[in-house]
């Protein structure tokens, strides 16, 4: 079945034309000549798209598509127009219709806007059950990925986050750590109470202290009133301090009493304020580095990282890249209203190949503008980025000039081999097209080497 349309026009004869033309094309239609029985029977049936006439007596065609996007929004709705009616169909457009056609309808054209329209529902249901799928072997809560180090991180979250503890998240940028953080509170106590995230980086140095405890009016010039400080606003809640590597260490002596004393005092203010609030920090520094460096404060340090939960960078989660290419190829599609469903062979040889420098925010760049690009239902490389689209897998390279720490070609050879195994978790026809083996020949090696075939 091709999709289930609900067609509504005054004319009989055009819904029985348009009942026939759609169902030699495997749609499943029903059709109502008023937009009121319409209406009921969208009450109790689902359909993936409906079309409707605007000029029809009692309920408009414009006013039943008003109807539908608000009691149903996202549900695409394609209005048919008289030639030469603009009026109407910007109407329709501004009353939230998906597409609209022109009376005389032609076939062909009818057509290929039920088929952007179905595609555009479909995408809107997947995008939706990937939210709401229970399986915690792909998501936990908004956080996609099956892979080992993913599997891992999981675990850690459902054991960290009943706990009171303070966290330190590290990984590199664009690795996930807010959605991490998000995810510890959501499954914690404090779910009910609020969640406040702030980029220590972001916030000028001169702003950081009344932003973090708060200000009392006239403490300083524009301070008209008193300001409660994002330590206050997460009482009972979760504050995450992003980016906690870039404070300055003046900010960084006023936070650690902070945290010790469980109090905050707003700028300009002679009272302390009682707070509870579960910090989570995070970076992408390597704060023991910093520490030996004299560039933060070894005892806040201990403070933040009670607990330390490192996340790994896309280019090690395998084909996870795919899972959240796909998810974002979804979502955007769904928004622009492109039919775009898939991602050709090719192009995911070079998702998987490139190093991703900057993680799954910058794969969701990649997607975004590949979805905006193409003018096919798939992507292709040339679709992707010139850097990701003509990026080949570099040379092996042996890091190391000392003679007596090099080994023979063949046991070389042999770790590769298992390495590869490894990487696509034991499919061995994979692994063979990534080695450039026939099958039969990977599994005389693998004999060779002892691992069961």
């Amino acid at each position: 079945m091709s999709g289930r349309i609900l067609v509504v026009d005054d004319e009989r004869r055009m819904c029985e034309w348009i009942d026939t033309e759609l169902r030699l094309r495997s749609y499943e239609v029903q059709w109502y000549t008023a937009a009121k029985e319409a209406h009921r029977a969208l009450l109790h049936d689902e359909v993936d798209a409906v079309l409707t006439d605007v000029r029809m007596p009692g309920t408009t065609g414009i006013e039943f598509c008003r109807q539908i996007s608000t009691e149903q929004p996202g549900l695409p709705v394609i209005v048919m127009t008289a030639f030469g009616s603009v009026e109407s169909a910007v109407a329709a457009l501004r009353a939230g219709a998906y597409d609209f056609v022109v009376k005389p309808v032609e076939t062909d054209l009818l057509v290929a806007a039920l088929e952007r329209a179905v595609q555009h529902r479909r995408l809107q249901r997947q995008g939706r059950a990937l939210a709401e799928t229970g399986d915690h072997r792909l998501y936990f809560g908004d956080i996609l990925g099956e892979s080992q180090p993913m599997q891992r991180v999981y675990a850690q979250i459902a054991r960290l986050a009943p706990t009171h503890a303070s966290i330190l998240l590290t990984g590199e940028s664009g690795t996930g750590k807010e959605l991490v953080a998000r995810s510890l509170h959501r499954h914690s106590r404090r779910a009910s109470a609020p969640f406040v995230a702030v980029n220590c980086a972001a916030v000028p140095e001169a702003l950081l202290e009344s932003e973090l405890f708060g200000h009392a009016k006239g403490a300083f010039t524009d301070a008209r009133q008193e300001r409660q400080g994002l330590f206050v606003q997460a009482e009972g809640g979760t504050l995450m301090l992003d980016e906690i590597g870039e404070l300055p260490l003046a900010m960084q002596v006023k936070l650690l009493r902070a945290l010790e004393a469980r109090t905050v005092r707003p700028v300009g203010s002679d009272r302390e304020v009682q707070v509870d609030a579960r910090v989570i920090s995070a970076t992408n520094r390597d704060l023991e580095a910093a520490v030996q460096d004299g560039r933060f404060r070894e005892d806040l340090y201990y403070r933040i990282n009670v607990i330390q939960l490192d996340l790994p960078p896309l280019r090690d989660r395998g084909t996870d890249i795919l899972l959240l290419a796909q998810r974002f190829l979804a979502t955007f599609a769904a928004s622009t209203g492109k039919t775009v469903t898939s991602i050709q062979p090719a192009a995911a040889e070079r998702l998987l190949a490139y190093p991703w420098p900057g993680n799954v925010r910058e794969l969701r760049n990649v997607m975004e503008r590949a979805v905006a690009l193409t003018s096919d239902a798939s992507i292709a490389p040339v679709d992707l980025p010139d850097r990701i689209g003509q990026h080949r897998r570099q040379r092996l390279v042996l890091d190391t000039e000392d003679a007596e720490s090099l080994v023979p070609l063949e046991q070389l050879e042999k770790q590769y081999i298992l390495q590869v195994l490894e990487a696509v978790r034991g499919n061995r026809s994979r692994a063979a097209v990534i080695l450039g083996l026939d099958r039969k020949t990977l599994y005389r090696r693998l004999k060779q080497y002892g691992v069961e075939t």
